[in-house]
């Protein structure tokens, strides 16, 4: 039975390979068509995780989606981006548009699996890495003593993603061994040492529920960011997190305990609704809450780990902030038709909004690299009452491009003099301050029961949208 079954999944596989052969992706890069924005539109044959790999190559070269519209009813998906770059500017660099149809066009986007495509180090191809996952509870100074223990093991840290939410922290570091910078770490006794001492740092000790703490080494990681949104959401399936949250899931605690709990946001919790739309068979989700980087990867992503797909959808971030709209049903074609599973949704997508949002003062490290460089420059933030919220370390070539979100450790903003004391120990000139385009905190949307559950159809107003109106691709339940 079991052979039989394995032959008819390739039979699958091999169909679907077929019908995207034979309707091959088509990718178009329309600069006349909007004054203020690129628009990127694409047409291929519909599969699960589709959607997610068109995002994600996007948010990958680092652009900025202001305006989505997506549908993939049937056999087919049809969606268009409208994209800026960092500056806000229209694409007129040729490099960056061939990159846009060559990682979406024909050949590309259908053969990769969802989880495909550049993951948090530009250069990890070139390398060959060990990667170690970490998830425990957050504290000041964890970041310093998690680095101490690899520099003493050797251990050069190439890459680093580190993420903090409901007093829970999820990391992920790419070592190499320091006798050999191009070399992954492959004794096994060495890597069980970093596991034991890495799970008791996680631990603070010991004292806490020890399956709360884990240091695992992966294989490696084709999404870093995916990655780090996955070992979240399980830790919460698992119940954890029940220091920094309530019952709802929402930070409560920002300073108790200790615990630094980033991406909070200042308090400011995303407004998500969602609701039974029988008529159509799908399962309508609204979300608004205030905008930032990579916020459409992020809820996209959600849904599909969570095994939902996009039927329709019209997203609209053009100001402060993001409006999403999508009609979903589950891998199974069934709508999230229970109150359980409803607030399992919506509960997820809050998390996932509210995890990225980066708390704290933005520092930027520049310099040479070397081995315990990171492990160096932690201590010397903890030694003055900084805490990180949020990390993305990264190596090019021989130089480190590291940045840090920092509170003190109580969770406040750090003060002005503790900052310029670590510039001056570290140095002014490879450290410095930068403001974060759409990190800090701001106000808060509208509350649940006010207007905040509008259907977002009932604040479109340009012709583009209405005219999808009228094709019937998007239609609001409401």
């Amino acid at each position: 039975m079991m052979a039989c079954g394995s032959r008819s999944n390739e039979m699958v596989d091999e169909f679907e390979k077929l019908v995207i052969r034979m309707n091959p992706p088509r990718v178009t890069v329309d600069n006349d068509s909007d004054m203020t924005a690129t628009l990127v539109k694409v047409d291929s044959a519909n599969k699960y995780g589709t959607l997610l790999e068109v995002v994600q190559v996007l948010t990958d070269l680092k652009l900025t989606i202001r305006r989505a519209y997506i549908s993939s009813d049937g056999e087919w998906f049809m969606d268009v981006f409208h994209v800026v770059d960092q500056d806000g500017n229209k694409l007129y660099d040729g490099q960056v548009i061939d990159r846009i149809e060559m990682s979406l066009g024909a050949g590309s986007l259908s053969f990769r699996a969802p989880e495909g495509t550049v993951g948090v180090v530009e250069a990890e191809a070139e390398e060959a890495q060990t990667t170690i996952e970490l998830m425990g509870w957050d504290r000041p100074g964890l970041l310093s003593e998690v680095f101490a223990v690899l520099t003493d093991l050797k251990c050069n840290i190439v890459a680093s993603e580190v993420w903090t939410h409901g007093g829970r922290v999820a990391a992920l570091v790419y070592v190499t061994d320091a006798d050999d910078k191009r070399g992954a770490i492959e004794d096994p006794d060495r890597l069980n040492t970093a596991k034991r001492l890495l799970r008791h740092v996680l631990r603070g000790g010991g004292g806490r529920d020890k399956k709360a703490a884990r240091a695992a080494v992966s294989a490696r990681v084709a999404h870093a960011q995916r990655r780090l949104h996955q070992m979240m959401q399980a830790d919460r399936s698992a119940g954890r997190g029940a220091a920094g949250e309530d019952d709802d899931g929402e930070a409560y605690d920002e300073a108790g305990d200790g615990a630094v709990l980033g991406g909070g946001g200042g308090g400011c919790r995303p407004v998500v609704a969602v609701e039974d739309c029988a008529e159509r068979g799908y399962t309508l989700v609204n979300v608004r809450c205030r905008d930032r980087p990579k916020l459409l990867f992020d809820t996209v992503c959600t849904l599909t780990d969570m095994q939902y797909v996009v039927f329709h959808g019209t997203v609209i971030a053009e100001g402060s902030e993001a409006y999403q709209e999508y009609y979903i049903r589950h891998l199974d074609d069934s709508a999230a038709t229970s109150g359980e599973d409803r607030d399992r949704l919506c509960r997820g997508l809050e998390a996932a909004i509210q995890r990225r949002y980066t708390e704290g003062l933005r520092l930027e490290l520049c310099c040479e690299d070397r081995v315990g460089l990171l492990s160096d420059v932690t201590r010397i933030f903890r030694e003055h009452g900084l805490s990180v919220t949020h990390a993305e370390v990264e190596t090019r070539g021989d130089r480190a491009a590291n940045v840090f979100y920092v509170v003190d450790a109580s969770g406040a903003p750090v003060a002005a003099h503790a900052v310029e004391a670590v510039r001056a120990e570290i140095g002014e000139q490879i450290l410095s301050v930068r403001e974060d385009a759409g990190g800090g905190a701001a106000r808060s949307p509208t509350g649940r029961d006010g207007g905040g559950r509008r259907s977002l159809g009932n604040m479109i107003r340009s012709r583009s949208e209405k005219f999808l109106y009228n094709l019937g691709l998007i239609r609001s339940c409401s």
